[in-house]
Parts: C-alpha cells; structure tokens; sequence
C-alpha cells in the first residue's frame, strides 16, 4: 500500500464529474488499498478518488457507527438517496464540516439527516446501507466529489463569501497543488 499526495482545490480532477468504474482488476484493487491507507495517515474519515488525483466514480470511508454499516469500505458506482435537506442555516458549532482537499478549513453546512447508499465493492459485489447523522454526511461529502462538488461549493451566502476568501488567501483555486499525509504537517492537527 502506498501513501498518495491529496490534491487541493483548484485541481481539474476535483471540479468535474468522475468516469464509472469500468475495469475491476488488480489496478483498482490497488488503488482502493492506496486510498485505505492515505485515508487513514491523513486522518480522514472519508476519501474520494479525485481527491488523490484520480477521476474514477469511488470512495473508501472509516467511521464508526450505530448504523448498521460497516465502520470500514469502499463504496465504487455509488446511487445516494437522501432524506430532505433542512431549510435552516448550518450552525457553526454542530454544522462544521472539513475537507482534506481544503486542508486546514471548516465550514459550517447543512446535510441531509439520513442517507442510503449503493454501489459494489473493489470485486463487484453489489452492497447497499443506509447512514444518518455525522455517517450520512460523511456519505454525502465524498459523494459530492465523484460529481465534482466540494462542499465549499454547497455553503450558503455568508460562509460561501468567507471560504471564498480563504481560498484566495491560500492561493488555492489552481491547479498542481497537493500535499503529502505523513510527509507535511497534518492540517487539522491530528
């Protein structure tokens, strides 16, 4: 298994939709072991291909739930059903969501409470489970980046204009930047 580079906003592969996953062979097996293991030195709770770089319709995830769902997977194809998102504006202190392609950031955001999921597994078994809480968010971010969406591109006016600005103040927003889980400092201070 290898460590891979997680790239940061502004990649292409980060803002466009993912291809389906055609081929299951030992090339994406590998990946999906590759994605484990940068998944769990960066810390993460969820990882998308695009994120390291590749535009394939898969993400792992590892988060301990009361669910009924694996802690540990890979999702590949994924159909995600949600239950109604709220209305409300996120709150700061219960809303707050990160990115390791946005590392370093939080950004408070609604989700839907409830999510069920399907797709196959790295060997083409079909799976399908339902989430909800901080699981079914989880769900919905990685999602999101198989369809090109980060969830800075889902906050509302107000936090929309200050992620925004620290986009820019990075100098985030082009392409070629990445950084390294294990190599570079952990950016939410794991």
């Amino acid at each position: 298994m290898t460590v891979r580079p997680i790239v940061i906003h502004g990649e292409p592969v980060l803002h466009r939709r993912a291809a389906e996953v055609q081929d299951f062979n030992e090339e994406l097996r590998t990946l999906v072991a590759d994605m484990y293991e940068t998944m769990e030195v960066s810390n993460g709770v969820g990882l998308a291909a695009p994120q390291v770089g590749v535009g394939l319709r898969l993400f792992t995830f590892h988060y301990p739930n009361d669910d009924d769902a694996p802690d540990l997977g890979v999702v590949i194809n994924p159909v995600l059903v949600t239950s109604k998102v709220p209305g409300s504006a996120p709150d700061p202190d219960d809303d707050s969501e990160g990115c390791l392609s946005v590392p370093g950031e939080n950004f408070p955001l609604t989700r839907a409470d409830w999510v069920r999921i399907s797709g196959v597994d790295e060997n083409g078994a079909p799976l399908q489970f339902e989430a909800t809480g901080w699981f079914a968010r989880v769900l919905q971010h990685e999602y999101d980046h198989l369809d090109g969406k980060l969830y800075v591109d889902r906050l509302n006016e107000r936090w929309g204009r200050k992620a925004r600005k620290v986009l820019k103040a990075n100098g985030w927003g082009v392409p070629g930047l990445s950084w390294m889980p294990g190599v570079d400092p952990d950016p939410f201070g794991h």
